[in-house]
């Protein structure tokens, strides 16, 4: 009796450690760009980095085009653990945690490289740890890029161009704040919104790095492109905590290694097609300007002396003198 019972125990325990080590998990994906764009190709990358490394004991269904939400509903449902993981532009961030907003300050890096260094660095992951206390389980720092400026209306060789132009923002109060010291009417929406606002002519313009106003067509509706590189915009691979906390280490260790594998990724790419992307908007027809960023830097001094006492002139100093 005492064998039988001693079998069944062992049986149990394997039953037990085989139905843990391939319990089926599923993550599901979203993000509010289209399938064209670096994100998709990001989140596929992760897609495919974690189930082959994982034999499909987790498998990533992936959700473009604000299917599940656009990106400030994206980080609310993350919050809630309502949905798994979002690959989200940083700007909406602010929102739920202000002290993020002094990456979004104008001009404050002056290359990718640059960017990478703070982001990847300590201030990086000092942020990393502030998302975890809203529910947000940041796993790596990908890549929006640098943000230029289009319109409908007339060419930008300096500030004095922008004055009254209609210009879409994120929701986000520094970009609000930027583009009214530049002297423009800043009109905060979801980019969801902003692409029929654009086709409507009820806005003048947006700002968008390259690869976002190549992929959708902005050269349709906006003819005039300015290389103002006026914010480095990353974005920001996140699971909920709720989810991270149903992974073994084993299976954290894996999601982590992948998300930071397709921000690579993201980064290679924005990089290496740069070029294509601008030639692929001049040749649809864009009036390219590469203005002297000396007058916007000057025009938008307030901005700094407005934010300096929420995030600390150090913090700021810190950034710039990052190289």
């Amino acid at each position: 009796m005492k064998k039988v019972f001693a079998v069944a125990v062992v049986l149990c325990s394997l039953f037990l450690m085989s139905g843990c080590a391939f319990a089926a998990i599923e993550i599901k994906l979203g993000h509010a760009i289209n399938e064209q764009d670096v994100f998709h190709l990001a989140a596929l990358k992760f897609k495919e980095e974690v189930e082959a490394k994982t034999g499909g004991e987790i498998t990533v269904l992936v959700y473009p085009n604000a299917t599940l939400g656009d990106e400030r509903n994206l980080l609310e449902s993350l919050k809630m653990g309502t949905v798994d993981m979002g690959i989200i532009t940083g700007g909406p961030v602010i929102n739920f945690l202000p002290s993020f907003g002094v990456l979004d300050l104008p001009f404050l890096f002056t290359s990718p490289e640059h960017a990478y260094k703070v982001l990847d660095g300590s201030i990086g992951q000092d942020f990393i740890t502030e998302m975890e206390r809203l529910g947000w389980k940041c796993l790596a720092y990908g890549e929006r890029g640098f943000r230029n400026l289009t319109n409908s209306k007339r060419p930008i060789e300096k500030p004095e161009d922008i004055k009254d132009l209609k210009i879409r923002v994120m929701q986000n109060p520094i970009y609000i704040d930027s583009f009214t010291a530049l002297g423009a009417n800043a009109v905060p929406m979801a980019w969801t919104e902003a692409l029929t606002a654009l086709q409507q002519g009820t806005i003048d313009g947006q700002e968008n790095p390259l690869n976002v106003i190549a992929a959708y067509n902005i050269n349709e509706s906006n003819k005039y492109l300015s290389i103002t590189r006026h914010a480095y915009a990353p974005n920001l691979i996140m699971m909920s905590m709720r989810m991270w906390g149903k992974l073994t280490p084993e299976q954290q260790t894996i999601v982590q290694d992948s998300a930071k594998t397709a921000a690579k990724l993201n980064r290679d790419v924005d990089n290496e097609k740069e070029a294509e992307w601008l030639q692929q908007l001049k040749d649809a027809g864009m009036v390219v300007t590469e203005p002297d960023l000396t007058k916007f830097r000057e025009a938008v001094s307030s901005v700094y002396e407005k934010y300096e006492e929420l995030y600390g002139r150090e913090l700021i100093q810190s950034i710039l003198d990052t190289k």
